[in-house]
C-alpha cells in the first residue's frame, strides 16, 4: 500500500529489477520498513529503472532507491543508471539487494560492475538495510547542517 507522506515522514522507493518477477521479499521488505516508520512507494515487480527515475522525480524528499534482484541480472538491469545519473535523474542513494549475478560463485568482480553502474549500495542481507538507511539519514542530516552553518 502506497500512502503519500508527510513533511517530516521518512520515504523510500523500492521496486523489483526489470527482468525479475520475485514478489516475496519485495513484500517483506516493504513490511519491514514500514514497520520501522518508513513510508514505501513499492514500484512491484519487473521494474524499468525509468519507472525507478520517474518515482524519484515525483517523490524527491526519497531517502534511497532500493532495487530488488533474485535471478542475478541486475547488471543488465541497471545499465542504464550512468544515463539517468548524467542527465541529472536518480540523484539520491540507489541500493541494490538480494542475488547479485548469475551463477553460485560469486565474486568481488560482480559486485564492482554494479559500482561502477553507479550503485552506491550493495546488500546482501535485508536485514541491514534499516542500518544503511539510517546511516544515510544521519549523513544527509549532517551535511544539511553544515550547508546552514556555512
Amino acid at each position: 500500500m502506497n500512502t503519500l507522506p508527510g513533511p517530516s515522514e521518512r520515504l523510500v522507493v523500492l521496486g523489483v529489477a526489470e527482468s525479475d518477477s520475485h514478489a516475496v521479499a519485495n513484500h517483506l521488505i516493504t513490511m519491514q520498513l514500514q514497520d520501522h516508520g518508513f513510508t514505501v512507494i513499492n514500484l512491484g515487480v519487473c521494474t524499468p529503472l525509468s519507472d525507478f527515475a520517474d518515482a524519484a522525480d515525483r517523490y524527491p524528499q526519497a531517502e534511497a532507491v532500493l532495487i530488488g534482484t533474485l535471478n542475478g541480472h541486475a547488471h543488465q538491469d541497471l545499465k542504464a543508471l550512468p544515463e539517468l545519473r548524467a542527465a541529472g535523474r536518480l540523484n539520491c542513494p540507489v541500493v541494490v539487494g538480494g542475488n547479485l549475478s548469475v551463477g553460485s560463485h560469486k565474486s568481488d568482480a560482480d559486485r564492482q560492475r554494479l559500482y561502477d553502474l553507479g550503485v552506491d549500495h550493495l546488500l546482501s542481507d535485508a536485514g541491514e538495510l534499516v542500518l544503511l538507511l539510517d546511516q544515510l539519514h544521519a549523513l544527509r542530516a549532517t551535511m544539511v547542517a553544515e550547508l546552514q552553518n556555512g
